[in-house]
């Protein structure tokens, strides 16, 4: 049995059983505290986000936030995670919302909800879900009846869902939050936010605290705060804690001091230095806040990882797509792990409340598995009969992906050259029409690549009749801001040279459902029908397999590759891009590989493989490996972009 596994054992077979009996949970504005079962408290949390985290280490990650001595922690609900389509929910196995709550519960923690219907998260949309886009006009996150329909409607299935497990019902959740940081955004709809406020009173009840969270300076406070909601604020470690609650007892005179958002990291971007924050500078932030009698949660906790294509972007001049990683230096690793920050925390807390006896549970277990050799199964162009079964669209313009309802992944644009394009000639997008970057190439040779606010020509040549091809990638709507309409595809017209291009064939493309079901693995003869296409470029499809005696969770580095998507048993790890860095492995979690049967990996690379084609796996990350600064933005700092007025 492994160490951690046994450990966990003990120490929850130790755990008295907990007794929720007669609770309540209310302010007491007189002496300026929460009062919990009718005495002065104060909570001591940490964010985590269980859709980032493999279900299976869930109680592994609740337990080293409560060993090292928090009584809370705070969880937002991605609307767009549970419910894909509309009416069609998802709360089974890593989507389980309620069996976290109840791990939660049978370790003694206290939960501060957030469940927006907004969440930002740094999550694709900020938490909405992308079908909302198939009205081209809607308005987010404001009076829009279309918006507040499908709102309502979403809330009705959540909220009662919640209801029982509030902590004057005998649950553990002492706080909901309505919508959030709402004073960041530009629409200022006080109506809609008190249209929900009246939603979560109906489905929630008039006893449980609701409150808002924004930034800690008037600008933010006057459009996020609303009469009856109890106004909390976020930042970050700061010199003068006084000062900066300033701006939260002019807008909440009395009351408990909060801030809901300590920043204990910060996120990263594809093409930017990876973001660190010293811990002493987050512990002595810490102890300053605890010293004001603040109650606090830590943003993040545990950050965890945007499998899949579930990763946001920013816009504060020009789209910044984050990565896959979602580390944010926090005092739990992206794999759970214990770091000096987290003691460090853990000795703060200890001076103002007891923290639990014992040690921390240990580091999962991690393993350096090797090399492993992958072929090349196909060009992808090739294998539209697997990756696209349907009957493509034909349009004479370019339709987005919320046009045809395919809301994450890639679509294949083609047309025909209707003349010979003997020189190279520019492929141009009229109006920084691709989001978020295409791949171009004609009759199957590779051009090169258009990419959002940054790469807007490609030279191309060609032949009358050969297809011109671009496949498009959505590397992940806007979650901050006003830009959350957010389409994905081509949303405007080419032009080759002078000509606007015409007459397209689209094809959206499902690589998650066959990869998922066991291709290209089932079908090992395909890779010998491809074999002529072994040394082109652009996108095209690699697989390998490897055995492995051991399991744990282990990290994959693909050296010398240049852009793409990964797959480990038909699980989608995310987007990998070490040319521009700054990640470079993404983390495997030990719960997807196998012991028993021959462990598959299947590799998406959009530019261009190595001549040698291997992946390598790691026992130790690379979070801060090569990293190409983009012109235009600059990276964002936790003080700058929660400062930055409403956008």
């Amino acid at each position: 049995m492994a160490a951690g596994a046994l450990w966990m054992m003990l120490v929850v077979g130790s755990l008295c059983p907990l007794v929720w009996g007669d609770q309540s949970f209310t302010i007491d504005y007189n002496r300026n505290c929460f009062l919990k079962d009718g005495k002065c408290f104060r909570y001591i949390s940490g964010s985590i986000h269980y859709f980032r985290i493999p279900s299976s280490y869930w109680k592994d990650r609740l337990m080293k936030m409560y060993m090292t001595g928090l009584n809370a922690v705070q969880i937002y609900v991605p609307w767009n995670f549970h419910e894909p389509q509309p009416g069609v929910y998802n709360f089974r196995g890593d989507h389980d919302l309620e069996h976290f709550l109840n791990l939660t519960m049978e370790l003694g923690l206290l939960v501060i909800m957030r469940p927006g219907p907004y969440i930002c998260a740094e999550w694709d949309m900020g938490g909405l879900p992308a079908w909302l886009l198939n009205k081209k006009n809607i308005a987010l996150r404001a009076s829009d009846p279309d918006y507040l329909n499908a709102v309502d409607s979403w809330l009705s299935v959540l909220l009662p869902k919640l209801r029982p497990r509030l902590y004057n019902n005998g649950g553990n959740i002492i706080s909901v939050q309505v919508e959030n940081e709402y004073g960041s955004f530009v629409a200022c709809d006080y109506g809609y936010m008190r249209h929900l406020h009246a939603m979560f009173r109906l489905y929630l009840g008039d006893d449980v605290v609701l409150f808002t969270t924004d930034g800690n300076a008037d600008y933010f406070l006057k459009c996020g705060t609303l009469q009856d909601l109890y106004t909390t604020v976020d930042f970050g470690p700061v010199d003068n804690v006084t000062k900066a609650f300033e701006a939260m007892r002019r807008y909440q005179p009395t009351g408990p001091l909060v801030n809901s958002e300590y920043y204990t990291g910060w996120l990263d971007y594809w093409g930017e230095k990876h973001a660190v924050t010293p811990a002493g500078r987050v512990s002595q932030g810490l102890q300053a806040i605890l010293e004001s009698g603040a109650s606090v949660n830590m943003y993040m906790f545990e950050g965890g990882t945007n499998f899949g294509y579930w990763n946001g972007a920013d816009f504060p001049k020009i789209y910044k797509p984050i990565t896959t990683s979602y580390d944010y230096d926090a005092p739990l690793t992206e794999a759970g792990d214990p770091t000096d920050k987290l003691l460090a925390i853990r000795s703060v807390i200890s001076k103002f409340q007891p923290v639990p006896q014992g040690p921390i549970p240990p580091p999962t277990q991690k393993f350096a598995y090797g090399l492993v050799s992958l072929n090349k199964v196909g060009d992808l162009v090739d294998l539209l009969d697997i990756l696209s079964p349907s009957n493509p669209f034909v349009t004479q313009f370019p339709i987005t992906f919320e046009d045809v309802k395919q809301y994450f992944g890639f679509m294949l644009y083609r047309t025909r050259l209707t003349g010979d394009v003997p020189d190279q000639t520019p492929l141009s997008s009229v109006a920084n029409g691709v989001h978020d970057r295409g791949y171009v190439s004609v009759n199957g040779t590779f051009y090169g690549v258009l990419e959002r606010d940054s790469l807007k020509n490609v030279n191309v040549s060609g032949t009358e009749g050969q297809w011109l091809d671009v496949l498009v990638e959505n590397m992940g709507r806007i979650n901050y801001g006003s830009n959350l309409n957010d389409f994905k595809g081509l949303i405007s017209n080419l032009t080759l040279g002078s000509d606007l291009l015409e007459n397209w064939v689209v094809y959206p493309l499902n690589l998650d459902g066959p990869i998922s079901q066991g291709w290209p693995h089932i079908m090992a003869d395909r890779r010998l029908k491809m074999a002529q296409t072994e040394g082109r470029k652009g996108p095209a499809i690699y697989s390998g397999t490897f055995i492995i005696t051991d399991i744990g969770d282990t990290y994959l580095k693909l050296s010398k590759w240049t852009k793409g998507q990964v797959w480990i048993n038909g699980f989608n790890l995310g987007r990998y891009w070490p040319i521009r860095g700054p990640q470079g492995t993404l983390y495997v979690p030990g719960t997807i590989l196998s012991l028993s049967q021959i462990n598959n990996i299947t590799v998406l690379e959009l530019e261009g493989a190595p001549e040698q084609p291997v992946a390598m796996f790691l026992d130790r990350p690379i979070l801060n490996g090569t990293y190409m600064e983009k012109t235009g933005g600059g990276h964002v700092k936790p003080e700058q972009r929660r400062r930055r007025r409403p956008v």
